[in-house]
């Protein structure tokens, strides 16, 4: 990695860091490691999906009431690392992070198979203790017998029925983005002798501008 063929900016890296992943036929090449803190500074960490990113943030989506969200409550900035083994990278970013918009988590939750948003329903309490699994079946049943999937008993070749319109976004239920300060790129090297990258910015107060000019610098590996 050459200091003088490095974009300005880090997110076009980004983006060609990724389509190398989507290449190599890496499983879940978007799964990355989001870990937060409580407001009292008490680390947590776990694998979350990257739906989405551009200048604005790295964007993913999950319950709002659980672990990770009541984190981001309290102390709104977390950390990312996508984990690149096979192609000897990783990349890490951190900054503040902003709750998506209802609408915004709204247009996503649509995307989803039926079955993915009756788990959104029946998973309401999600990082809080259970009986058992015969609980989380059962709340899933009673979610699938309050909105039917629409395409149940249609003859062969018709057309899937809009589960979109059947199952509505829990209130519960949501997206954040990830607005970078800091995004590191890390390439394996022989003798240890890696390459590490560190783009960095100033971003306003609010965490919710993707404003700012990007300084590149090597980091000691």
């Amino acid at each position: 990695m050459s200091e003088s063929a490095l974009p300005a900016d880090p997110l076009a890296l980004f983006a060609a860091w990724f389509a190398d992943t989507h290449a190599s036929g890496l499983a879940e090449p978007n799964a990355m490691v989001l870990a937060t803190a409580s407001g009292d500074g008490v680390p947590s960490a776990r694998i979350v999906l990257l739906k989405g990113y551009g200048a604005r943030g790295f964007r993913f989506f999950t319950n709002l009431t659980s672990h990770k969200g009541r984190d981001l409550a309290e102390n709104p900035r977390a950390a990312l690392v996508f984990p690149w083994h096979p192609l000897h990278r990783q990349v890490r970013v951190a900054g503040p992070v902003v709750e998506l918009t209802r609408d915004e988590s709204a247009a996503y939750f649509r995307t989803r198979p039926y079955g993915s948003r009756l788990g959104a329903w029946a998973s309401e309490h999600q990082s809080g203790v259970i009986q058992g699994r015969d609980e989380l079946e059962r709340r899933y049943a009673e979610a699938a017998e309050r909105w039917p999937d629409p395409a149940a008993g249609q003859p062969p070749g018709a057309p899937d029925g809009d589960a979109a319109d059947v199952v509505p976004l829990p209130d519960f239920w949501g997206g954040y983005r990830v607005v970078p300060e800091s995004i590191e790129f890390w390439q394996g090297r022989r003798d240890r002798l890696h390459d590490r990258i560190r783009y960095r910015r100033e971003v306003p107060s609010g965490g919710a501008d993707d404003s700012g000019e990007w300084t590149a610098e090597r980091l000691s590996p």
